[in-house]
């Protein structure tokens, strides 16, 4: 959400930023805003005079009682009581705008960063680099889910009979596979200097709407019924929300945190043959990076953490290749986000693996996250990573070390987390 004196001063940006995402039906949103504030700012100028002439009325009141003046101190007090009924409804429909105009600075998107490139969505997104030799073996790689099963590691049947479509059990050396990845990227991060954190996988629907927008919200999660809960869509939701109303002392700036959590999601609109498998699934586990610091410091932080994902990566013999967020794909809260996509040889292309974000002070606006320095509070930046999230990362692990008899190389990261197993052969 954006400063509102930054758009009464900026309108014009603000409707051009608004172009670049390609969401010109809000651009009335701006217009509309700067009038409600201008509504909000008379009433308030309003109510500040009439509270000094109270203040003066009650004042004098006691002096002419004294003088005894009594018809003019009755009139002084009428005056009064006029003054706190006009007061009353000043301040009811001071609180009527306020709530409108919060709701609707709530639509209007966060100014993108000047490097964005302009695009109107993630077909338009921009390859950055590539890290790793995207290899194609001489030999066919089959279908991810496919070759867990040939391993006894994927049991997506019986999935179905105990929750429906998109959920898995896995099972045997792919589950600890699984696992293994996820105690990896723990570690891996701790040895960043990362603080390794255990959120929890539910929160209260004025966290989710401090650090997401209204759309992602239908379109993700999964509301607990009869309770003010939803499940978490990924960790950085509790993480960020922890720090809700919060004034944190800025000598213990930046807060770098890593997070495990299972993650749940809608994943609406979700088809096609990569859904037979593990690729879009409601629900996943996740091992993230969050990041709350200086606004200053915000880009560098973002270099650093998407770097880290694509060191994990590397480290497991995955290829990857990082693809720059165009501003069509960006959610509203987005400053700036890139994605990390791993090497696929069975489809002989790339696919996300990971995502990072930095949300300038967006998500702090909202929840009310700040600094206290030597010149007061401040509002922080907030940045989110993911570091691996599975079964996306297993599938990427598999693919890419899978051997012509059909067994899988553990990478050697790994096998300390595999108990020493060096390869998963077919049983």
């Amino acid at each position: 959400m954006l400063d509102i004196k930054f758009v009464r001063e900026n309108k014009d940006l603000v409707k051009e930023n608004i172009k670049k995402k390609f969401q010109d039906e809000k651009l009335p949103l701006v217009d509309e805003v700067v009038d409600l504030d201008t509504k909000i700012r008379d009433l308030k100028a309003k109510g500040d005079l009439l509270r000094s002439e109270r203040n003066n009325a009650s004042d004098e009141i006691g002096k002419l009682f004294k003088e005894k003046k009594v018809e003019e101190a009755n009139q002084k007090k009428a005056r009064v009581v006029e003054i706190n009924n006009e007061l009353v409804d000043i301040e009811k429909e001071e609180e009527q705008l306020s709530i409108e105009l919060r709701d609707k600075m709530m639509i209007i998107p966060q100014m993108i960063d000047a490097s964005v490139p302009i695009g109107k969505d993630d077909s338009e997104n921009v390859e950055v680099e590539r890290f790793g030799e995207p290899i194609v073996p001489d030999y066919e790689i089959p279908y991810h889910a496919d070759i867990c099963e040939s391993l006894m590691g994927l049991d997506k049947d019986a999935a179905g009979r105990t929750s429906g479509n998109g959920f898995y059990f896995l099972t045997g050396d792919i589950a600890r596979l699984h696992s293994a990845m996820l105690s990896y990227a723990r570690d891996f991060m701790i040895n960043k200097g990362f603080t390794y954190c255990l959120p929890p996988f539910m929160i209260r629907s004025d966290v989710v709407k401090g650090v997401m927008s209204f759309k992602e919200m239908e379109n993700m999660m999964y509301k607990i019924e009869g309770e003010d809960l939803y499940l978490i869509g990924t960790s950085e939701h509790s993480m960020i929300g922890r720090f809700k109303n919060q004034i944190i002392k800025e000598e213990n700036l930046p807060l770098t945190l890593t997070s495990y959590s299972p993650c749940f999601r809608k994943e609406v609109g979700a088809h096609g043959l990569e859904e037979r498998g593990l690729y879009r699934v409601h629900q996943f586990e996740k091992q993230e990076m969050v990041v709350i610091c200086k606004m200053e410091e915000a880009m560098d932080w973002y270099n650093k953490m998407w770097s880290y994902t694509v060191e994990f990566f590397r480290s497991l013999d995955v290829p990857v290749r990082t693809l720059e967020c165009c501003s069509g794909d960006l959610a509203d809260l987005k400053v700036k986000s890139c994605d990390v996509e791993a090497w696929s040889p069975r489809q002989q292309k790339y696919f996300e693996v990971g995502s990072c974000s930095t949300l300038g002070d967006a998500q702090a606006r909202r929840l009310g996250i700040k600094a206290k320095g030597e010149k007061g509070n401040y509002l922080l930046a907030t940045l989110n990573n993911t570091v691996v999230a599975s079964p996306r990362g297993l599938i990427a692990v598999l693919e890419n070390n899978y051997q012509k008899d059909g067994s899988i190389r553990i990478p050697e990261a790994l096998r300390p987390y595999m108990g020493g197993v060096k390869e998963i052969k077919t049983k």
